[in-house]
């Protein structure tokens, strides 16, 4: 792997999502790496809103961290990996088991499958 320039987080509210939001700040920072932040609208997250997750970022963010916010609709792993490819992202760090999770896959069925299809590293926070 060469240099991270460029962090993509997807962001679902969950309790490991979270945790996967402060590992890529803390990555972000080490390597002065640019973040994008991707909500994904879907049927499991629609209780929590997007400028609610969003919010709770930009307030621990550094100022020093350039930061996007996208949202997007559709199939959650097939919409994550599409802004992965349109913002030339170098890695995406991720919570295991949020809000998606099936009994009995060890990381969360979406993680899973990003980490399957994913063309760059893929980091996932339990």
């Amino acid at each position: 792997m060469g240099t991270i320039k460029k962090i993509l987080v997807p962001v679902d509210g969950s309790v490991n999502g979270c945790k996967a939001v402060d590992q890529a700040i803390y990555l972000a920072s080490k390597f002065k790496a640019a973040m994008d932040f991707v909500y994904v609208a879907s049927d499991i997250n629609e209780e929590i809103p997007s400028k609610l997750v969003f919010d709770r970022i930009w307030a621990k963010l550094p100022a020093d961290i350039a930061a996007n916010k996208h949202v997007e609709s559709g199939t959650v792993h097939t919409a994550i990996l599409k802004v992965a490819d349109a913002e030339k992202s170098d890695m995406i760090i991720m919570g295991g088991s949020g809000l998606g999770v099936i009994k009995g896959s060890p990381i969360g069925s979406i993680s899973q499958k990003v980490v399957e299809e994913a063309k760059i590293p893929v980091m996932v926070i339990k």
